[in-house]
């Protein structure tokens, strides 16, 4: 079974060659970086490490379903940049799909870090994602007939990776919970402070849910940022 990683990307230099280590490691034979208009060398570097990249409109879910367009996977398996996944997450992803029944599935989420701040995220992204709640950051993926039967990620500024999740989830249960862990860098809460990202989660989460557009709070969320 042929998975193909699928990473949207925007000013990852610093980070973009830890990265394709990382999917090396993992013998994905597949993966595409999507660029969303870079400005500080993202796409040279990749391309000089010899990866894949797919030029995009920025925005994730613009990104992803460009580089979904472009697999040829029998799965696509979406990452953030920051993320570490280990040696034998593919195989797990794998084994998990054995079941036909299964029609994709995530990751277990853990933050960098062992403070008491980390553990907390952790425990709230563990408990939550068997409601359906989860992110791009668990490690998104889904079988490609599945994806092209969805329609992809919508064309949000923000929420694009919670919308697919639920739509994904609520189809009878049919999805593969992993316990294999997936890393996540802590840079932009460590950056940004506990206090304003747990704000900014809160207010965006809540919006939403109460049938905020997407397209207005993709403005809010760089307003409060």
């Amino acid at each position: 079974m042929l998975v193909s990683i699928i990473v949207p990307v925007l000013n990852e230099a610093a980070g973009i060659a830890e990265l394709l280590r990382m999917t090396g490691r993992l013998g994905a034979r597949e993966v595409i970086l999507v660029d969303g208009g870079s400005i500080d060398g993202t796409r040279e570097i990749a391309k000089s490490l010899g990866a894949v990249v797919v030029e995009s409109a920025p925005g994730r879910g613009p990104q992803m379903n460009a580089g979904a367009a472009q697999a040829t996977g029998e799965v696509l398996l979406f990452l953030h940049a920051d993320v570490r996944l280990r040696e034998n997450a593919l195989s797990k992803l794998v084994t998990s799909l054995s079941d036909p029944r299964k029609r994709g599935g995530i990751f277990d989420v853990h933050f960098d870090g062992d403070d008491w701040i980390a553990r907390s995220f952790y425990l709230i992204y563990h408990w939550r994602r068997y409601l359906g709640i989860f992110y791009g950051d668990a490690g998104i993926f889904v079988r490609r007939e599945v994806f092209k039967e969805m329609g992809g990620f919508k064309p949000y500024p923000i929420m694009e990776d919670y919308e697919f999740g639920r739509r994904l989830f609520g189809r009878g249960g049919r999805m593969a919970i992993l316990d294999e862990p997936i890393y996540v860098s802590d840079r932009r809460w460590r950056k940004v402070g506990l206090r304003r990202t747990l704000f900014v989660w809160v207010v965006i989460q809540t919006a939403y849910s109460l049938g905020y557009p997407a397209e207005r709070l993709g403005r809010l969320y760089r307003q409060i940022r």
